[in-house]
């Protein structure tokens, strides 16, 4: 059997005869797209950290990626991330740690209707999140798409409305 010289290390690991290329990190076989999915999974899904990689570093990675994707979901959602204020960082992290981002608009919705099931979606989110439910139709599966009927929604005192495809919101007495 053959070996390679695996640079990082400085130690020759066995070569793969299929392939030429060295063995995985830590010896463990398995194909480069299985080793990457694990590791995605572990940074996005709250998967547990492959063998053969340092756990804090991917724990660093992990949070990094949270306050990104965090920043991505308050700019689709800038009520929801403001009504939070302080909270919005952790009350994020706390829900997305365990779930595959679907996309920023998604997310944000998916993270509001939880909150409003709790009762913990505040005011100005729950009338962001109305508008949102008037002009799109989501399923929680698949992407929102527009609405082509009149639609109503109410929220923190304010009407949502939809007809032929503009969204109107009415406001209560103050």
């Amino acid at each position: 059997m053959s070996t390679l010289a695996d640079p990082s290390s400085g130690h020759s690991a066995p070569a793969d005869p299929s392939s030429g290329h060295s063995a995985p990190a830590g010896g463990r076989p398995g194909s480069l797209a299985a080793r990457q999915a694990e590791l995605v999974a572990a940074l996005t899904g709250g998967a547990p950290v492959p063998v053969g990689f340092d756990a804090r570093m991917v724990e660093a990675a992990r949070v990094a990626l949270l306050r990104k994707r965090a920043g991505e979901v308050a700019r689709h959602w800038p009520l929801l991330a403001a009504a939070l204020g302080e909270r919005w960082p952790g009350e994020f992290a706390r829900w997305a740690a365990t779930r595959p981002t679907q996309g920023s608009l998604r997310d944000g919705w998916d993270l509001a209707r939880e909150l409003a099931a709790g009762g913990e979606l505040p005011a100005p989110a729950g009338a962001e999140l109305a508008t949102r439910e008037a002009a799109s139709r989501y399923d929680g599966r698949s992407a929102p798409r527009a609405r082509r009927a009149p639609t109503v929604r109410r929220a923190a005192g304010s009407v949502v409305l939809q007809l032929f495809g503009r969204v109107r919101v009415l406001r209560g007495p103050a």
